[in-house]
């Protein structure tokens, strides 16, 4: 991987990672830097969301963030870059593991990535 997709590949873990911090979840502001005007998400429940679904959700959830695993970066084209990963929730009562795994498409708009699209689907605990 050259120099600059690790570069890309970085800063889209980074930004990944914040939108998993319940402080920036909450912040509109930020979350609305970090989406794009178009983007759209199927969640893990199969339910498709908007851009101004996922902001209003995000600020007003009570939210416990999970553990991230295997993150990849594909740089796709000049500024498009496909990134995957898998989330890891532990029911801090029962024990019990819930797992999703995760897709993302970032594009570089106006000099900044934003997400353009986000897919999670769930995953088999014992896989």
């Amino acid at each position: 991987m050259s120099t600059i997709n690790n570069e890309i590949a970085e800063l889209l873990l980074r930004c990944e990672q914040s939108l998993l911090d319940p402080a920036i979840r909450r912040d509109r502001n930020r979350v609305h830097e970090l989406l794009a005007e178009d983007f759209i998400e199927f969640g893990a429940s199969g339910r498709v969301w908007s851009r101004d679904q996922v902001v209003e959700l995000l600020a007003t959830e009570d939210f416990q963030p999970p553990a991230m695993e295997a993150f990849e970066c594909c740089v796709l084209a000049p500024m498009v870059a496909l990134v995957t990963y898998r989330t890891v929730h532990r029911d801090a009562q029962t024990g019990a593991r819930t797992a999703a795994v995760r897709s993302s498409i970032w594009m570089a708009q106006e000099g900044n990535w934003k997400v353009r699209f986000h897919q999670g689907t769930p995953q088999s605990p014992d896989l």
